[in-house]
């Protein structure tokens, strides 16, 4: 069990085309990892056991990249049939709520072999940069048991982290991959927005895809999975030619009007420094250029997005949903999005447009763009409750987690996160790389390229090495 616990998803599923392990294996292995962890980390919230058995044991598992590797879906987007659907509510999940047939997305992470064991937490809606939801209890990060995974996506990042599966579901509206592989020393890739299929949903921050050990785990499903439908509302253009030779490389290592923890500054300038010397151009630039007053749009909007989302509650639940049914951040955010006049919002979204333009054009100049991914190291999750009397104070501190993330949910431009520093405490630190539209592939190759020259194989969470 502790050695597959040590393999990426590429690993064993070699294991299963050489026949040196079946499915089932792989599936009992990581069935008996979650038992053993989850008591401590709290990162699957539904176990789907005896179904993933069958799967894997059924003559009509797919033949894919990942044939017989187990997986878990996170409890919001993609999903697949007969499984959950509760969006981290307490009331849809007191009702037993059930999402119905698999998603497209869904669907193709079952041909591309891959066999969901669970359902991992997520903050409730998935609105908020940890994973701390009334309706399930909060997940603990496997570096530090009393820190927080990030969010929304820390179920998942913490499931990986900590052997239990090689890669977990996550999608990003505003930083829920790579905040949490961030925090949890993983990979996590935000597409270019229309890569990936997601028929039905009309918002231009949403991506999905996983949170993983190794680029090339992520790199693999990326191909596997990629390709937008008909119906769905954006579309990406066909891949650009991947740039050669050296590239130009900005850099921002700071927070702007907002002091950022040193060790994500470090972080930054040690992957600067490297790329510098595998022979690209690295310049350093103003941070206003991202994260300025104008930005501040994003934030408007998302109060907004917000209140959709809680009426949404009351359309699944086929009821009026109350403040009794919602937590409070959640509510009172809704409550001030639902002020947002039809024409305000007009107004915030042509605004919004328009600092997107800016940025995108200003990155024409330049290759990728190295940032932080989050402005602080993991955070005790005792830190991140909403104050009771005024629970929107908190949102200073989510703005610290995802400042630097959020800008490229707006722009629709990829963007990675690796694990590449970690604090004098062996907390992991993670460093953001955005390329232009269309230029996930750049991302990946120079991730591959880091992945060697500032190598994290070796390092594992101490939980995945002292409760296994």
């Amino acid at each position: 069990m502790d050695e597959l616990s040590k393999l990426d998803a590429t690993a064993q599923a070699e294991l299963v085309a050489n026949g040196d392990a079946s499915p089932l294996e792989l599936v009992d292995a990581a069935i008996d990892r979650i038992e053993a962890l989850n008591p401590y980390i709290n990162a699957v919230i539904y176990k789907d056991y005896e179904r993933a058995r069958e799967a894997a044991q059924s003559a009509d598992l797919p033949s894919g990249p990942f044939t017989g590797v187990p997986f878990l879906l996170k409890d919001l987007g993609a999903n697949q049939a007969g499984l959950p659907y509760w969006s981290g509510n307490a009331a849809l999940k007191n009702m037993g709520h059930i999402g119905t047939g698999d998603t497209e997305l869904g669907a193709r992470f079952r041909q591309a072999g891959l066999i969901t064991v669970g359902k991992s937490n997520l903050p409730e809606l998935g609105s908020v940069p940890t994973t701390q939801p009334l309706s399930c209890g909060p997940t603990n990060n496997p570096w530090d048991l009393e820190r927080s995974p990030a969010g929304s996506s820390g179920g998942s990042g913490a499931a990986v982290a900590s052997g239990m599966v090689p890669l977990a579901h996550a999608n990003d509206g505003g930083g829920s991959t790579r905040l949490p592989a961030a925090w949890n020393g993983l990979v996590g890739l935000k597409t270019t927005r229309g890569t990936v299929p997601n028929p039905g949903n009309i918002s231009r921050l949403t991506s999905e895809l996983v949170v993983s050990r190794t680029v090339r785990d992520t790199a693999t499903l990326f191909a596997a999975v990629r390709g937008s439908t008909g119906s769905d509302l954006f579309n990406a253009e066909p891949a650009p030619p991947t740039p050669s030779g050296p590239l130009k490389v900005a850099v921002i290592n700071n927070g702007g009007r907002i002091e950022i923890d040193a060790d994500c500054v470090a972080a930054v300038d040690a992957t600067a420094a490297m790329l510098a010397d595998l022979g690209h151009h690295v310049e350093h630039v103003d941070a206003n250029n991202l994260i300025g007053p104008a930005s501040r749009v994003n934030g408007e909007l998302w109060m907004a997005a917000l209140a959709r989302r809680v009426a949404g509650l009351s359309e699944m639940a086929g009821r009026q949903v109350t403040a009794d049914d919602v937590e409070p951040y959640n509510w009172t955010a809704a409550e001030r999005g639902e002020a947002m006049l039809a024409h305000e919002w007009l107004s915030a979204s042509e605004r919004q447009q328009a600092w997107s333009v800016s940025v995108v054009n200003w990155m024409a100049d330049y290759d990728l763009l190295i940032t932080p991914t989050s402005g602080t190291p993991p955070m005790k999750t005792a830190d991140l409750w909403p104050p009771a009397e005024q629970p929107w104070k908190i949102s200073s501190t989510y703005a610290l987690i995802g400042l630097f993330t959020l800008p490229f949910n707006t722009t629709g431009q990829p963007a990675i996160s690796l694990p590449l520093h970690e604090t004098a405490a062996g907390l992991p630190v993670g460093v953001q790389i955005a390329a232009n539209m269309g230029h996930d592939q750049l991302l990946l190759d120079v991730s591959a390229t880091l992945e060697t020259a500032m190598p994290w194989a070796d390092r594992f969470a101490p939980a995945h090495a002292s409760l296994l």
